[in-house]
């Protein structure tokens, strides 16, 4: 029996790191924002770091370094990045029973340009990550109390044996949809946010969702929909987490930001972990936001994760806060 199992993409991560990555405004891009550089020319890389990446193996990491017993369902090509990513999660005592081989597809691959403030855009190559199906699942084998659920390129089939596979079995699930399932919609959507304990976007995925644009109205939304504790996090502005009743302010730790990479990961999974450890959203907030502050001062999606469980003087330095009504 694993305490918990991450579900979603797992892929080989490379981040071009250049002062020659240019932000610039513009209404042709859907944040307001492009991150350029000059076409036809030579740009020179100030830096390269590999590491290995996607929802599932970045969660699976956390749960590991929290002393819980993890495991990964994936899939991955039969090429070297496969191997290597299933040596990783091997080492960090992570079980990969569970992860598919793909012989049609390569490992799925992402070239992040990390701009010098540590914020970056992310090239994605979904390859055998996209090609998931039911058929890849050793379901009479994933025992487990909670289920951690990534991306899932959008299968939305899926996404639904999964969740019926957890109410029979009685297993929790803690969702952070991918881009791809979010834009199914709330009607599409709904029944399986009904079923999650915990539910976790970030801002402008709440954003899009809800069709809102001040928090209280986003939670208003979300809420309806999902019953159980809801997140948006919001970057360096910190995060939101609704019981139902009542909207919290998580404020964001001061840190030197290199790259903003795999932080909705760390913070997603270490919330899920409080909740397994101790099942006090108080405790997992505050987890989530020391787990999240670390990721952003290291290169990589996981060289920054929580090594251990923190010291209670370390919790009590986040600061929650009630959200006022108005």
């Amino acid at each position: 029996m694993h305490d918990v199992i991450s579900i979603g993409s797992a892929t080989k991560d490379v981040f071009l790191i250049s002062p020659g990555f240019k932000l610039i405004r513009s209404k042709d891009f859907p944040t307001g924002f492009g991150e350029c550089f000059a076409y036809g020319s030579k740009v020179e890389l100030g830096d390269i770091y590999f590491d290995t990446g996607g929802g599932a193996t970045n969660s699976a990491a956390t749960f590991s370094n929290l002393g819980l017993k993890a495991a990964v369902v994936s899939k991955v090509g039969k090429d070297i990045y496969g191997l290597e990513i299933l040596h990783t999660l091997s080492e960090r005592g992570i079980a990969i029973a569970n992860i598919a081989t793909d012989r049609q597809h390569k490992t799925a691959y992402s070239t992040i340009l990390v701009m010098p403030n540590g914020d970056r855009t992310i090239l994605v190559y979904r390859g055998a990550s996209a090609n998931f199906s039911d058929q890849d699942f050793h379901w009479a084998k994933l025992k487990a109390k909670w289920f951690y659920l990534t991306s899932l390129a959008g299968n939305l089939g899926l996404l639904e044996k999964i969740f019926n596979f957890s109410k029979k079995n009685k297993i929790k699930i803690s969702w952070n949809p991918g881009s791809d399932e979010l834009k199914a919609g709330q009607a599409k959507l709904a029944k399986l946010m009904k079923q999650a304990y915990v539910f976790n976007v970030n801002r402008e995925e709440a954003e899009k969702l809800t069709g809102k644009k001040e928090i209280r109205q986003i939670f208003g939304v979300i809420n309806k929909l999902s019953p159980g504790f809801n997140i948006v996090t919001d970057g360096a502005k910190g995060a939101y987490l609704s019981d139902g009743m009542l909207i919290y302010h998580c404020q964001a730790r001061p840190a030197a930001v290199v790259n903003t990479t795999g932080a909705g990961d760390a913070f997603g999974s270490a919330f899920c972990a409080g909740m397994i450890l101790k099942n006090d959203w108080d405790y997992a907030l505050r987890l989530a936001m020391l787990n999240a502050t670390g990721v952003i001062q290291k290169m990589g999606a996981k060289n920054g994760l929580l090594k251990h469980l923190p010291r209670q003087s370390d919790l009590g330095k986040v600061k929650i806060t009630i959200l006022s009504s108005k």
